[in-house]
């Protein structure tokens, strides 16, 4: 594939002077062969691993000392864009002079930091975090040849973020206590997003089974439940002004539908819950109406209060109606 393309001549400007450096002057690339793998004393060890996603692949060789499991040398080969070849540069460096169980705790955030020139600044563009997973990969396949095992069993925990081995139970963890509700504060707390961003929804570098926008989502509903169960047990409205201002959106829409709706679109009506803001002890609810309600004698009289009093009711005293 080559050295990666350019977009108006500025990609060069989203890499780190120690990756473009790499792509044309990796250190550790080429092979290692079962002669040199003797004179070490050590066993030679070849894996290979492809990433579907873009087509990249990479091989990987190790001289692997049998009484000390130490990692003596590492190489590799690259078929692959230029940021497959840094990262797989930087992996084989990392992976010397540890043990084999060592070298698989080495993840694709471990090479991606290696590759900065400074601690703040990504190495490279977000678009191409995915080309250092392989990294990751690549040494559980060398490191399961080498234990006899496979390559999954190294692997405990379900992987939402494969950019930085970010699991699933960490990111319910996460999105729970700190209740998250948008991917940018996921990426704030975990770095989960905020590379390749495949993880996001689907349509990215790589289908997943679960995906960020899924797990936020499954976070609402479980709050929903949560406040129904509280009230079905206590026998009164789950407090409205305990809700996140999604919850009171959904609220204020449940309530509109099951007990106003209906008689407006009767009329050739209907009304738009547009916003909710806090106003001192009040809930100030904006509202728009449609249709025959647009101008309707009684919409800042009878419907209004109507509305107000219904949603007073169901859900909070201090609840206003104000429309637009």
């Amino acid at each position: 594939m080559g050295i990666d393309s350019l977009v108006g001549g500025t990609i060069w400007d989203e890499y780190s002077d120690k990756v473009t450096d790499l792509m044309n002057n990796p250190q550790n690339m080429g092979d290692i062969k079962e002669e040199d793998a003797d004179a070490m004393g050590a066993k030679l060890i070849i894996a290979d691993f492809g990433a579907e996603s873009c087509g990249d692949a990479v091989r990987l060789y190790w001289a692997v000392d049998p009484k000390t499991d130490i990692i003596k040398e590492s190489k590799f080969k690259s078929f692959g864009c230029g940021t497959a070849i840094a990262s797989s540069d930087v992996m084989a460096e990392l992976c010397k002079g540890k043990t084999v169980q060592e070298a698989v705790k080495i993840t694709n955030i471990d090479v991606e930091f290696a590759m900065r020139d400074n601690p703040e600044t990504p190495s490279v563009p977000p678009q191409k975090m995915h080309c250092s997973v392989m990294a990751y990969d690549v040494i559980k396949k060398a490191a399961g040849q080498y234990l006899n095992v496979d390559m999954e069993s190294f692997e405990e925990e379900v992987i939402v973020c494969e950019c930085a081995r970010v699991s699933l139970d960490t990111l319910q963890e996460v999105i729970r206590l700190n209740d998250l509700t948008t991917v940018e504060q996921i990426a704030d707390y975990t770095k989960a997003g905020a590379f390749c961003k495949s993880c996001i929804r689907s349509g990215g570098h790589e289908e997943k089974d679960v995906y960020l926008v899924d797990l936020l989502e499954e976070h609402e509903k479980e709050k929903m439940l949560a406040g129904a169960t509280l009230g079905a047990a206590t026998g009164s409205t789950v407090d409205f002004a305990a809700m996140t201002i999604v919850q009171k959106l959904k609220a204020t829409e449940k309530v509109i539908d099951e007990n106003i709706r209906q008689m407006l679109q009767m009329d050739g009506g209907d009304v738009e819950i547009l916003d909710i803001k806090e106003n001192g002890e009040n809930f100030d609810i904006y509202i728009k109406y449609l249709g025959a309600c647009n101008g309707c004698a009684s919409a800042d009289t009878g419907t209004l209060f109507a509305i107000e009093n219904t949603l007073k009711e169901k859900l909070n005293q201090n609840i206003r109606v104000l429309p637009l």
